[in-house]
């Protein structure tokens, strides 16, 4: 069966595929190959420069500027012919050195140059450093972005709608009000700092041999500062040099990268979820596409689609992102191959986030609120008023302002006229009486106005 969108076996690289098509820069088998070949190609660099004077003659120009080009972009033909290689050793970082050999081999390499490459190298010397690079060239190109258009549209919603009032729920039952646009600055906060978590991860990366502890660099040549060599190696790549690990770097950092991720979907499941509620209640609407069909035998159903949608490819992603975050850090002794398998996972998780993070924006796209569903329920709710009224009571020194306002509204059915009567029996100044007589429930929303347009304008709360 010939693979195609309809014959993929996961819908990330099926249904959709249009939607995470930016992550196989970074996360695809080609472009992991890739990032070996570069990774190769740097170090035999590093290891022929006057700082690391490992060659009894220079290179000659053909051969550097062709580990340069193999360092800069190996190009499209050589992850086919890695796997040539590979398929023909059965091992695929050491099919990536012979590639680099046989590349450097055809510029004019001679035998002595070729042997340093993949010198002092175990495979998790290329890898480790690979998938540092492609996590961190795939948050920065990729996922923060999309984040950041995520964040631009909640700003938007909680500017736009700032006054716009909306009964609370808290226990489910009916609350204090706030703004539609408070709630999606409450959320866009939230998102914020998560994202400056994620952000703020430092990627690692370890470049010490076998078991981490320069064993045939120092036996080859133990003249070299080898602990400069690497940090200088590490640094050029702007990853932060682990001098301390066994075969492997530790991936604590990679478990921090996905638990980071796996947090900012968590507040966006929330949101998801109160949305979908929202919509439930009819205080929010969302726009019509004529074309688009609800329901295969209910015509008039417009169903919430992308905020389920979004909320399942996270739960998909978090149950992916959480098992690397436990399982990674985790290796016994010196080296077992349980990450390797794992770590090809990353982009299949990352993808599904991906997913509901453009879900999610296709539905705060169409939202709409239903100011006149939101008023109806507000006006129904004078029950709401009773914190307002027992606080003026407290805040005037009168006494036993809860328990007289908790006898007046339990148990009992509230409206507007009951609420002016009862105000017009407390021992208040007639101004106070006169104000409290005058609030209706959307107006008893506190500062929420101010606080979301606060955000809005800046994408924090300080």
């Amino acid at each position: 069966m010939e693979l195609s969108a309809l014959t993929a076996l996961s819908p990330v690289d099926g249904r959709y595929a249009a939607a995470v098509a930016p992550l196989r820069d970074y996360f695809s088998e080609a472009a992991l190959i890739r990032e070996r070949v570069r990774i190769e190609a740097l170090w035999f660099l590093q290891l022929t420069g006057a700082a690391a004077p490992l060659l009894r003659a220079p290179l000659s120009m053909a051969v550097r500027a062709s580990a340069a080009a193999l360092a800069q972009e190996p190009g499209a033909e050589a992850p086919e012919a890695v796997k040539a290689i590979e398929q023909r050793i059965n091992h695929d970082v050491k099919a990536v050195e012979y590639f680099v050999r046989d590349v450097l081999g055809a510029a004019g390499a001679d035998a002595a140059a070729l042997e340093l490459v993949h010198f002092g190298c175990t495979s998790e010397d290329i890898n480790n450093l690979s998938y540092a690079r492609l996590l961190r060239a795939a948050r920065a190109g990729v996922l923060l972005p999309e984040l950041g258009l995520l964040g631009a549209a909640l700003r938007a919603l909680a500017d736009q709608h700032a006054e716009l009032p909306m009964l609370a729920r808290t226990h489910g039952q009916s609350a204090s009000p706030t703004t539609f646009g408070k709630e999606m600055a409450n959320v866009g906060a939230r998102l914020a700092r998560a994202q400056h978590r994620f952000e703020a991860v430092a990627i690692l990366g370890k470049w010490n041999g076998a078991v981490g502890n320069f064993n045939a660099h120092h036996s080859a040549r133990p003249d070299l500062d080898w602990l400069q060599l690497s940090r200088e190696f590490v640094e050029s790549q702007q990853l932060i040099w682990n001098p301390y690990s066994t075969q492997i770097e530790p991936h604590d950092w990679i478990a921090e990268y996905c638990d980071a991720c796996a947090a900012l979907n968590v507040i966006l499941i929330d949101l998801c979820r109160d949305l979908w509620g929202y919509i439930s209640l009819g205080y929010l609407r969302q726009r019509p596409t004529p074309s688009d069909v609800g329901s295969s035998t209910m015509p008039h159903k417009i169903n919430p689609i992308d905020f389920e949608n979004a909320e399942g490819n996270f739960g998909m992603a978090n149950a992916m992102l959480r098992f690397f975050a436990d399982k990674l850090p985790i290796s016994r002794w010196q080296r077992d191959l349980t990450d390797s398998t794992v770590l090809r996972n990353l982009g299949v998780a990352l993808a599904h986030s991906l997913i509901g993070w453009k879900a999610l924006q296709r539905g705060l796209s169409k939202l709409t609120p239903d100011r006149a569903r939101m008023a109806q329920d507000l006006d129904g709710a004078y029950e709401v008023l009773s914190e307002a009224i027992q606080s003026v009571l407290r805040a005037a020194g009168v006494p036993d302002g809860y328990e007289r306002l908790k006898e007046f509204t339990r148990g009992r059915s509230i409206d507007a006229a009951s609420v002016a009567a009862f105000i017009a029996t407390l021992p208040l100044a007639d101004s106070e009486r006169r104000r409290l007589a005058a609030m209706r429930p959307g107006d008893y929303v506190g500062l929420a106005a101010q606080l979301a347009r606060r955000f809005a304008a800046d994408g924090q709360i300080r």
